[in-house]
Parts: structure tokens; sequence; C-alpha cells
């Protein structure tokens, strides 16, 4: 019997490393029809899974509550399974270089519990050749094992979108690739077993690597064009969300929006591909252009800020300016990467210190990453600017009348309000006598 069937026979088990946004659901999902370890270096966490408490919000505490997942911190348990999935961030330095840190740790890990006859999968978005030029190595040096006689390994990118309850797992197609025939087919039958949606087979685990690099490295030069031409078009007065509505009437526009681009995938993935470019002597003009337009952005942001409070007549380091929301998306407590944390940066410049809340954000792990404290939203009054930076389902719900209860009393001209988003209804502000203005 192969390994594909002892898996769905529930003989052998499923392994899976990095219970985060991504590698949680995968293992849940794997738990319906298979025996199945999570793994996490993290104590904390895996406690808070053992407890029925899911801190991402991806799946619900209902759902960790009843799963079959073996929650551990203790990797020798590892050595229970035969497919193990590594599903850990890989995020870059300070410098825009990959941090491979952690996939090259959870490699050394897995590599001590690692058994004749297991598949090894990486989830982990990397650069090209990452998997085989530098996770199989650490697996051999550690396991003391060959790899492509004692144990195969593969790649497979996750696809998941945080916050995202209708593209997931299940109802996305997974590409999937081995470092051989025998070993892609097994890689695919397992994904199968829960993807619904199918599974792609990649011609070979660079081209799967590429292919994940690329997704992104699309969505942010599109988002760069669009910020790029909310720029242009607010020096000539016009509204960027008014024109693309127009533009989006024709059927193979592409809808993108401008915003600010964070979060472990967007903001990040792009600078992997480049890096990997320049080692091969190539400078890359188009991403690299987008990445520039992107990361400024939170600065053009606040730059707006400050012309409308002088125009408001407001002193600026006097402003009170409150910030709601922090995470990197909408509807997710996810704060790795936020953006927002430019624009808060940027206004200390001015010299002012804004409230931040955000009552669906990680406020522990925003503590933790930027030695941030949130407020209230109750607490936000008196302000002179209000910047919605994140569209959460609670802000999308705020009236007229309860954003007014936000600023100071006196006129509305006064009222300085930046929609980042474009959540709100521009023509309505306007009337009212805000000073409103958006990407």
């Amino acid at each position: 019997m192969n390994l594909y069937d002892k898996i769905k026979n529930r003989e052998e088990k499923i392994s899976l490393i990095g219970l985060g946004y991504v590698g949680m659901p995968i293992a849940v999902s794997f738990a319906k029809i298979a025996e199945v370890i999570g793994f996490d270096i993290s104590k904390e966490k895996v406690e808070l899974y053992k407890n029925g408490v899911d801190p991402t919000k991806e799946v619900g505490d209902e759902v960790i509550k009843n799963t079959t997942v073996e929650f551990t911190a203790d990797e020798t348990k590892l050595k229970e399974a035969k497919f193990h999935i590594v599903a850990v961030p890989t995020p870059v330095n300070s410098d825009h270089t990959p941090d491979l840190r952690p996939v090259e740790s959870a490699s050394r890990t897995v590599g001590r519990n690692l058994t004749k006859g297991s598949i090894v999968v990486f989830e982990s978005t990397v650069y090209p050749g990452v998997t085989e030029d530098n996770c199989i190595p650490i697996l051999e040096k550690e396991s003391g094992l060959k790899c492509g006689v004692d144990f195969k390994v593969g790649y497979s990118p996750e696809r998941i979108n945080p916050g995202d309850k209708i593209h997931r797992l299940e109802t996305i197609v997974k590409v999937v690739s081995g470092m051989d025939d025998e070993s892609l087919d097994t890689i695919a039958k397992v994904y199968e077993l829960v993807v619904d949606a199918g599974v792609h087979r990649a011609a070979s685990i660079k081209v799967a690597e590429a292919a994940k690099v690329i997704e992104n490295s699309q969505r942010d030069i599109n988002i760069a064009f669009m910020n790029e031409l909310s720029i242009i078009f607010d020096k000539m007065n016009i509204d960027t969300k008014a024109v693309l509505e127009a533009a989006g009437t024709k059927w193979n526009f592409l809808k993108f929006s401008p915003g600010l681009v964070g979060g472990h995938c967007i903001g990040i993935d792009p600078y992997y591909l480049t890096y990997k470019a320049e080692q091969l002597g190539y400078h890359s003009q188009i991403i690299l252009s987008g990445r520039r337009i992107n990361d400024n952005m939170g600065k053009y942001v606040v730059e707006n800020v400050i012309k409308n409070l002088i125009k408001a007549n407001v002193p600026v380091k006097e402003a009170k300016v409150a910030i709601l929301g922090f995470t990197f998306k909408e509807n997710t407590p996810d704060t790795r990467n936020t953006r927002v944390i430019d624009i808060y940066n940027e206004l200390n410049e001015y010299g002012i210190t804004p409230l931040i809340a955000d009552p669906v954000a990680d406020a522990e792990e925003a503590k933790h990453e930027y030695e941030l404290e949130f407020n209230s939203l109750k607490d936000i009054k008196n302000m002179d600017t209000i910047i919605l930076a994140v569209g959460h389902d609670q802000f999308l719900k705020l009236t007229q009348d309860e954003i007014s209860k936000l600023f100071k009393e006196g006129s509305n001209n006064t009222k300085v309000l930046i929609d980042i988003k474009g959540i709100l209804d521009r023509k309505e502000y306007e009337i009212a006598g805000y000073r409103y203005w958006r990407l």
C-alpha cells in the first residue's frame, strides 16, 4: 500500500509545521479526512488552539474546539507523520532582502524528526530554487537521510486569502509539484482529498515556486498603477474612484483599486523575485518601480492630511488625529507588514501622535511588533482628523452622525476626513461641508 492510501485509511499521519493564518486552516481541513499533527514553536499559540480558541479568526473557535488536529509544540511528535507540510512565513529584512530564517529553521526541525519514506511539501512563498538549493541540504544534514532515496520533497504554494470566507483552501485550484513523477502523483492525490477545486500539476518545483511569486508581483504592479493614477488624478482634481467605476464598465478592464499594500504576500513577494534576478545580473525595472510607488503611499497620504489641516486653519503640531484600522486588510486580526504603520510614523515626523482604534486587530501582536497600544473607538473624540485606514465591517456601518461625534464640535469645514479605502459616500460628506479626501 502506498503513502496516499495509508493517509486516506488513517494509517499514516500528516503534519503541519506552522499554525498561523495559512497552516492552521490547512491542518483543520485535512483533519476531516486524515490523522493530523499540528506543530508550532509558539507554546502560547498551541495552548490557545488546545483550549478551543482561534487567534487568527480564520475558522472560528467552534471549529477549533471540534477539530481532531493534535496540536503540539513538541517537535518529536513529527516522527509520527510521513507527510509533512511546511507553512511558515517568509518575510523580508529591513533592506528588502529575503529572510529565509523561518523556512530554514522549519527545515531543521523537520529534518531532526524525519523518517524514511516521508514526503516534505513546502508551502512558504520563496524565490525559485529555495526548496532544492536551501531546504533539501538542511533536511539531509539534520536527518542523515538521502533525498530521492530515503525521502521525497515537493512544493505547493499557499493561496489562502486571510479574512476571505469565499476563497478558501477547498475552493482554490492548488498548484502542486514534486521532485519526480512518483512524489508529484502522491502529493497531488493527497491535496485532492481536501481541495474541491482540484489541483494543477506544475512541471517542476521551480515552476511552482515561480508561479506563486509572480501571482502577488502581478497584483502589486497593478495596484501600483492605480496608486500612480490616484496621484495624477488628485492633481487634476478628478475623483479616482469615479474614473475607475467608469472605466470598469468595459469587459476587459482589470478592476484594481488604489491603496496601502501590506501583508505577508503582496508587499513582500516581489522582493523575493527581484532579489533572485539581481543575483543573476538583472536589475528589475517594472517590479521595483511598482514597489517604490506602493512603499511611499503612507507618506503621500500624510502629505494630504497636512495640506487639509492647513486649509482648515488647524495648527499642525496641535492637531488631534485618529486612525481607524491598523491591520493589513479588512476583517482580519493580522497586523504583519501593515502599511498603516507608515502613516503613523510619518505623522510622528510632523509632531503628531495619532490615536489608533482597531476592534479587529490582534492588540498583543501590534504591541509586540510595533510597541503600540490601541484605543477603544469610544475613546476617539474631539479629533481634528479621522483617517479611515481599513475597511472593517464595523467601520462600514458607521453613520455620518457617528463619524461626526468623533470630531471636535464646530463647523464641518474644519473636520478633515481621510477615507483611504473609499468606503464612504464622497458626495454626502462634501455636501455636509467636511474636508473629505480619498485615494
